[in-house]
């Protein structure tokens, strides 16, 4: 059993654990902790079990399944937290992701993969699209809040309605990426992960983002064992490891508040860094894992694509959410946030223009993904988590 798997097997303890910390009053920290813990393995079986259904689906159902449900760890986090009424830091954590799988996630794949092969390469053809729809990304969180901050006084209702439809816009872009990637323009995906992938379907990478389980397909395929996932399995797990996830995210945003307080961290550093690490840990064990195997395509599909789907899919699910629910949810950011999105996107984009990876240009992502973490941990910024 890989070593991955068992971390995650041993993890799983801190189910019953978070849930006995808050039954019995073991205090908000613990509660945190253990909760956050116990996130990280069950966001693993939701991801395999994805993939093992994707599989049986077929291309084009599977494919979309895969990208509908990547990041359903982090929209159920922040759905639970947006209607506790935390907007801030439901802003913070869309940031946050964006940056964390720019920055940390690609940058430990390049770097890892960099010490153990001196280049690896990976199409530059998806480098640009992805860059491409990153920079409309940028655009879509940077205009409402330019016109926010410079109108002098507007209407907070007539922010949200131009979140709502900016909102419409990115869903929109986001079905046409799926089309692209999955039918129009699928040979540019195969072309990406053919050999890596030759028992993969190349939607099941839709908008870049890689299948957690391809290694092990992989590694069946090179055995010449054929793989059929057992759906009376893998369906209770998937639905099992959601309504866990919903329960110890319960916990971890109950537990928020007082934990931030009694760890000395201010709201925007807990949203920006500590819950996207949390809700992202199985991707960036992948990530990680398939570098290393110097299979730089599926690492890099998995970083830029989970950043894609949350600016195009998650952040604007979240603004109709909160139209829904009475938790008005804009895209007016933080300045500083959108900053650092901006710098992350420019930075990531300029690395992987070329299509190649050394470990230095990981070393210069993991720098600025320090400088970023550093600036949030010293930023001043307090007060309510609303």
């Amino acid at each position: 059993m890989a070593i991955k798997n068992l971390i995650f097997f041993g993890l799983l303890v801190f189910v019953p654990v978070s849930i006995a910390a808050h039954l019995l009053g073991w205090g908000e920290l613990i509660v945190f902790i253990t909760a956050g813990l116990a996130i990280i393995p069950l966001a693993g079986w939701m991801g395999t079990a994805t993939e093992e259904i994707a599989v049986v689906l077929g291309p084009s159902w599977g494919g979309l399944m895969n990208a509908t449900f990547g990041n359903a760890t982090e929209l159920i986090i922040a759905l639970i937290a947006l209607n506790e009424g935390l907007v801030s830091v439901v802003k913070a954590s869309i940031t946050g992701s964006i940056i964390g799988n720019l920055l940390l996630v690609m940058g430990l794949s390049m770097f890892l993969g960099g010490l153990k092969y001196k280049e690896q390469s990976f199409q530059p053809v998806l480098a640009r699209v992805n860059a491409s729809t990153m920079n409309l990304a940028v655009i879509a969180m940077l205009l409402p809040t330019a016109l926010a901050t410079t109108s002098g006084g507007m209407a907070e209702l007539t922010l949200e309605e131009l979140s709502y439809a900016v909102a419409f816009v990115l869903i929109g872009v986001y079905g046409l990426t799926l089309l692209f990637s999955m039918k129009t323009h699928a040979y540019l995906y195969d072309v990406g992960v053919a050999e890596d992938l030759d028992t993969v379907n190349a939607p099941d990478v839709a908008l870049g983002e890689a299948s957690h389980d391809s290694g092990t397909a992989r590694e069946e395929s090179e055995a010449g064992e054929s793989h059929t996932p057992n759906l009376k399995f893998w369906i209770p797990v998937l639905l099992g490891a959601t309504l866990v996830v919903a329960l110890e995210s319960e916990l971890l945003v109950g537990a928020l508040e007082v934990a931030t307080e009694q760890l000395g961290l201010t709201p925007l550093f807990t949203g920006v860094i500590v819950l996207p690490i949390i809700g992202n840990a199985a991707e960036h064990a992948t990530a990680v894992t398939v570098a290393m195997k110097n299979k730089m395509d599926l690492s890099v599909s998995v970083a830029v694509g989970s950043s894609l789907q949350i600016a195009l899919f998650v952040a604007p699910i979240l603004v109709l959410a909160g139209w829904v629910t009475g938790q008005p949810m804009d895209l007016n950011f933080n300045p500083f946030e959108l900053v650092a999105v901006a710098v992350a996107v420019l930075i990531a984009n300029s690395i992987s223009s070329d299509g190649k990876s050394n470990w230095l240009e990981g070393v210069l992502l993991l720098a600025t993904y320090a400088i970023v973490a550093l600036v949030f941990y010293f930023d001043p910024l307090t007060g309510p988590l609303g």
